[in-house]
């Protein structure tokens, strides 16, 4: 869902294109047009996570039924169904927004918009297959993924994915060579680790959370760890997330050549 193709991240870690869309926005109305800075601002409250928001583990959120279908679902895909641009960077092959799947990630919503306190729409989806390579380091998401349902699908053995408290957007982070090291260490940031087993789910704040998963063990000569991520955004806010539409909506057409 990256928006942003000619510009380099303002911030280092993985999805974090929308943030640095946002802060190059933001610094460029509080400069040119000071009056709109806060209705600028303001816009943006709902993609924000509330502070009290805590990561929830769901158990059996489908049927028997239906996760026999899911798995049936994965073991017929085709070769040319996965995608294999994260392969050497996260160590897993991905399917975005399969057809199947986005008929669930429909049928959830009502579930999650109840969970979490307000209401939500589907954004995107994706099947991810890690594999003996399986890492994922710290980063937030765009508020795309405001909130994700993450179930697990099945595993060769137990691999936790550490969330923080929920933080504010990191707009001011300070780059260094260690970034990573600086996130996970930062006396500010509380991780909590989460263990999925098969049919369990989390549902976390992915844009307000940082988060991660370790190299994953090399206990066996297969190891694997199979997820569904379901990516959820307040409902009404498309549009608005959306960098592209920020001119228009707020009638700024110098904001367009942050994307040109």
């Amino acid at each position: 869902m990256n928006s942003n193709k000619n510009k380099d991240n303002i911030f280092p870690w993985y999805d974090s294109i929308w943030l640095s869309d946002y802060v190059r926005a933001k610094r460029l109305i509080e400069t040119d047009y000071s009056d709109k800075y806060l209705e600028f601002v303001d816009a943006f409250e709902p993609l924000r996570t509330r502070s009290n928001f805590e990561t929830m583990t769901i158990e059996n959120i489908f049927d028997d039924k239906t996760f026999t279908q899911i798995e049936d679902s994965i073991a017929t895909l085709s070769t040319a169904e996965l995608e294999r641009e994260e392969l050497l960077k996260f160590g897993r092959l991905v399917v975005h927004d399969n057809a199947y799947f986005t008929q669930l990630h429909h049928q959830i919503t009502p579930l999650v918009s109840e969970l979490v306190g307000e209401s939500v729409e589907p954004s995107y989806n994706f099947l991810s297959l890690y594999n003996n390579l399986g890492i994922c380091r710290v980063h937030m998401d765009a508020p795309y993924a405001k909130y994700t349902l993450d179930l697990c699908i099945d595993r060769s053995h137990p691999w936790p994915i550490y969330f923080s408290q929920v933080r504010d957007w990191p707009e001011d982070f300070d780059h260094r060579s260690n970034w990573e090291q600086s996130i996970e260490t930062d006396p500010k940031n509380i991780f909590t680790a989460h263990d999925l087993s098969p049919r369990q789910a989390a549902i976390f704040s992915g844009s307000s959370q940082w988060h991660y998963r370790k190299r994953i063990p090399q206990q066996t000569d297969n190891n694997f760890h199979h997820l569904l991520f379901f990516h959820f955004m307040p409902k009404g806010m498309a549009k608005m997330i959306d960098p592209r539409n920020w001119a228009t909506l707020f009638n700024l057409p110098e904001l367009s050549r942050l994307w040109d």
